[in-house]
């Protein structure tokens, strides 16, 4: 089934990338699934080609490297990306991510520049699920733009939870910034708003039944 086959390719990758070092946040980043899929690719196994697994958590696992390879495509999306985030006004600072949501953002500011007259500026945030330890925490990169008093589009490529992007407007709010919305890729949640600040995607994916 086409199911397994899938689930083998990611099972080895996720092997792969843990091998290299790779926490369980970051093989989630690379492969685009969620950290429960992610921890549960880890613990798996695969022998003469077939799957030796636990039930697989309901996730939907997202390939868009046909995309990340082409500085083109990348700019025509982040277009997109661009002016859907001005249905809520134009912002100062465009924070990517890290690591997937930081091209977006940079393109989209590069972009908005342009398309506003407003000097657009690139922050980038390292969230908590790339870092170890019980009292890690999410953080905001001091070699970019500040976002202290600032209005702020947030951008990253897929939404599977959005605890990241909640951690994301948490530390915002505690800088004194002003998210202004969401704007991803893809959004697997299918929400339209987190802690008040709306969620805006070219992509929505819904489970029926």
């Amino acid at each position: 089934m086409v199911v397994v086959n899938m689930n083998q390719e990611l099972i080895k990758k996720a092997q792969i990338l843990r091998s290299r070092g790779f926490t369980t946040g970051e093989i989630a980043d690379e492969l685009n699934v969620s950290k429960d899929t992610a921890r549960w690719l880890k613990l798996q196994t695969t022998a003469k080609g077939a799957i030796k697994a636990t039930q697989a958590p309901i996730d939907f696992a997202i390939k868009w490297d046909s995309l990340g390879g082409s500085s083109a495509r990348l700019r025509y999306v982040s277009a997109a990306m661009a002016d859907i985030s001005l249905k809520h006004g134009p912002a100062e600072v465009i924070m990517g991510i890290a690591v997937s949501g930081v091209p977006f953002a940079t393109m989209m500011a590069d972009i908005l520049d342009l398309e506003t007259g407003i000097e657009t500026y690139i922050a980038v945030f390292h969230p908590i699920k790339h870092r170890k330890g019980k009292d890690a925490k999410g953080a905001i990169s001091s070699n970019f733009a500040s976002v202290k008093n600032k209005k702020v589009v947030i951008v990253d490529d897929v939404i599977t939870s959005g605890r990241t992007i909640k951690e994301v407007i948490d530390v915002l709010k505690q800088q004194g910034a002003e998210p202004t919305t969401v704007t991803v890729l893809i959004d697997k949640k299918g929400i339209s708003e987190i802690d008040g600040v709306p969620v805006e995607s070219l992509i929505k994916v819904s489970r029926l039944g």
